[in-house]
């Protein structure tokens, strides 16, 4: 709808954000017929080819910078993880989960993943998540996050449960919010990314 209202008011460009990146082609089709640029920012549409350009930061190697921190954090020790994804077949969730597995030198499916649940990038259901996944196993002392809602959601769940102090989240993102729980110490780290750089770049 939102697509179909700017091409009425005569936009020549359109800047978009996929939350869905198969959904949305035909709309984008649609614009791009019209002979309107459309640009994605942050997640590619699927196909890629289906927008003019994509501005994204490269969100596999934030997932392997977050994934060697947290390898380095444990010295050896060995892992449980919980990790909180965004939903199935989502780009950015996908890219960022296969770079922290990268990072920290494992595979999907390898034993030291006690747990994987969807977030969708929400604090609510981020604790939600956390708290299925300590049900499951009480001796998660490592958490993946997606970006730092769900994240917080997950230290929400872990001080219910009394065990904030015994294990390291890490996330992607770099929010204010995130940075600011990063200096708390609720998130052990957090891989910053630019999006107001992506959207300047969008914008030229």
């Amino acid at each position: 709808t939102a697509i179909e209202n700017m091409i009425a008011a005569g936009a020549k460009t359109i800047l978009i954000t996929p939350s869905d990146a198969k959904a949305i082609v035909p709309s984008i089709k649609k614009a791009r017929d019209k002979g309107v640029m459309v640009i994605a920012m942050d997640s590619p549409t699927e196909p890629m080819e289906a927008s003019d350009a994509l501005f994204s930061t490269d969100n596999h190697k934030a997932g392997v910078l977050i994934g060697r921190y947290a390898k380095a954090s444990f010295g050896g020790k060995p892992a449980v993880i919980a990790a909180l994804d965004l939903f199935p077949g989502h780009p950015v969730g996908i890219q960022r989960l296969a770079g922290f597995l990268e990072g920290f030198g494992i595979k999907k499916g390898d034993a030291s993943i006690a747990c994987m649940q969807d977030s969708y990038g929400d604090q609510a259901k981020g604790q939600t998540a956390m708290e299925n996944c300590l049900q499951k196993n009480p001796a998660i002392n490592l958490v993946y996050a997606i970006n730092e809602p769900a994240a917080a959601g997950a230290y929400k769940a872990l001080k219910a449960a009394g065990k904030e102090k015994n294990v390291l989240i890490v996330s992607v993102d770099g929010g204010c919010t995130g940075v600011r729980d990063v200096k708390t110490g609720k998130i052990g780290a957090t891989a910053q990314q630019y999006p107001s750089r992506m959207a300047a770049l969008g914008v030229e």
